[in-house]
């Protein structure tokens, strides 16, 4: 694994404001000015906006508050680890399954290989937004899994209520949308053999002050900058909210099922009485969104009657009637 302690705490110190000298950085971490300047390039290739003023030296462009291992884990019953640079939060976790305890966090500053549903890239900024993984083994098997996106969006959203910052709706299957726009995406993935339990990685990427020229996403984005408006929240206090959040609704979950979720993701349904249309490769089905059933099928009124529809390859979309 590659070294990244120095860009680190270039970036430990940087976030506590103010200019920081080349010279001075150079002194600090035992390396040239030529070095810090190489490092800080590296730093500005995660996303981190970073400029500098000949005489003063290196600045942040916005202020940055950087996640805590001994606060997340002072807070926290269920074990959490935080690793600053990784490739993807779920993959981590997949590759240790069998080494885990049901309930295991895995959360990073910066995913240089995040992941969305389908397989598509999830840009993942240094320290702009929150990307967290939990392990879940679900003891009554893959097939009561059907549902369990939809079960974290609703823990998730809770959790922001829980902060105050409230607003923040659920779109079919595992997106949370602000004012129509995207904030966060949810990834479920699984293994396991009929008759056995489940392991279940579930993945959260959240947009919490992301630069409005980030590049590489297509669709329009909102941020919780945005949903706080002009109320200040903690980054760490956010994660460790979102995870307790998340583990009490996984064990609802264990016991109830998706029975004792419906009418909490109808009340967050983004589209819930407005038309949409769901694509089904070269398919298409119009009509008016009418929240979900006890199976987590999303519903909708047609010309034919109140129809569920189910399944990993079907995507929802706003429509006009």
């Amino acid at each position: 694994m590659k070294d990244h302690s120095i860009k680190l705490g270039i970036l430990h110190l940087l976030a506590q404001g103010g200019f920081h000298s080349g010279e001075q950085l150079g002194e600090q971490f035992g390396v040239s000015r030529a070095a810090i300047s190489k490092h800080v390039k590296g730093i500005q290739q995660w996303g981190v906006d970073i400029f500098s003023v000949q005489g003063k030296g290196y600045q942040l462009a916005r202020p940055m508050q950087l996640l805590n291992q001994a606060l997340l884990s002072k807070q926290l019953t269920t074990p959490v680890q935080l690793i600053p640079i990784i490739d993807s939060t779920n993959q981590y976790l997949l590759e240790r399954i069998d080494s885990l305890e049901s309930g295991a966090v895995c959360i990073a500053e910066y995913q240089a290989k995040g992941r969305g549903r389908r397989g598509r890239e999830w840009v993942s900024p240094f320290g702009a937004n929150l990307y967290l993984s939990m392990f879940w083994r679900l003891d009554a098997g893959m097939a009561a899994a059907m549902g369990l996106s939809l079960v974290v969006g609703v823990a998730i959203v809770e959790a922001l209520e829980a902060l105050g910052l409230n607003g923040v709706k659920l779109k079919w299957p595992n997106d949370l949308y602000y004012q129509d726009r995207k904030l966060a995406g949810i990834l479920v993935e699984m293994s396991g053999q009929a008759g056995a339990a489940a392991n279940i990685v579930i993945g959260m990427g959240m947009n919490l002050a992301m630069a409005e020229d980030t590049q590489g996403i297509t669709q329009p984005w909102a941020s919780l900058t945005e949903v706080a408006q002009l109320q200040p929240f903690d980054r760490n206090q956010l994660a460790v909210t979102m995870i307790q959040t998340l583990h009490r609704a996984l064990s609802d979950y264990e016991v109830y099922g998706m029975q004792g979720f419906v009418e909490r993701w109808n009340r967050l349904d983004n589209y819930i009485g407005r038309p949409i249309k769901l694509i089904m490769g070269p398919r298409e089905i119009s009509g008016i969104a009418k929240g979900i059933n006890e199976q987590g099928a999303v519903l909708l009124e047609t010309e034919r009657g109140i129809e569920s529809f189910i399944g990993g390859e079907i995507s929802l979309r706003a429509a006009r009637l």
